[in-house]
């Protein structure tokens, strides 16, 4: 009896230690927001990297710059608000121009370029990640754009 315990009790601990062993792991960055040309409504663009072995999603974004922040993504001209973008295991969300990418709504003030935006990721499984992004030229597009 004592052996049969003692052996649930082991085959316990390996399946937790199993079930823990997979999880994102986040980071992000190459983000900014392109000064508005609108006083109320600004874009905002980054990649978040999932360096682990479970997916992710983006389910919101926060700032004190804006009173909202929605997800959106853009298939050929139509852009479509949506509750959360994947972010694949071993993989990339990229947000940028002409793709999915964040609306910032009901601005408190228009941003000026050069200045930093403070962004809180959200995601379903992970912590929050805060980033900050440059507020960059209305015409301005990353290497590789």
């Amino acid at each position: 009896m004592r052996r049969t315990a003692l052996g649930v009790a082991a085959c316990a601990l390996l399946l937790a230690g199993c079930g823990g062993a997979h999880s994102p792991q986040l980071s992000a960055a190459a983000g900014f927001v392109p000064q508005p040309a609108l006083a109320d409504m600004a874009a905002g663009y980054l990649t978040v990297r999932n360096d682990g072995d479970a997916d992710d999603a983006l389910t919101s974004v926060t700032t004190s710059l804006a009173a909202r922040v929605t997800l959106h993504t853009t298939d050929g001209t139509r852009m479509k608000q949506v509750d959360r973008l994947d972010v694949p295991a071993g993989g990339l969300l990229e947000l940028a121009r002409g793709g999915n990418h964040l609306m910032l709504e009901k601005l408190d003030r228009k941003p000026r370029v050069g200045e930093k935006v403070t962004l809180t990721l959200h995601f379903a499984k992970s912590e929050p990640i805060e980033i900050q992004v440059p507020v960059e030229p209305t015409s301005y597009r990353p290497e590789g754009e």
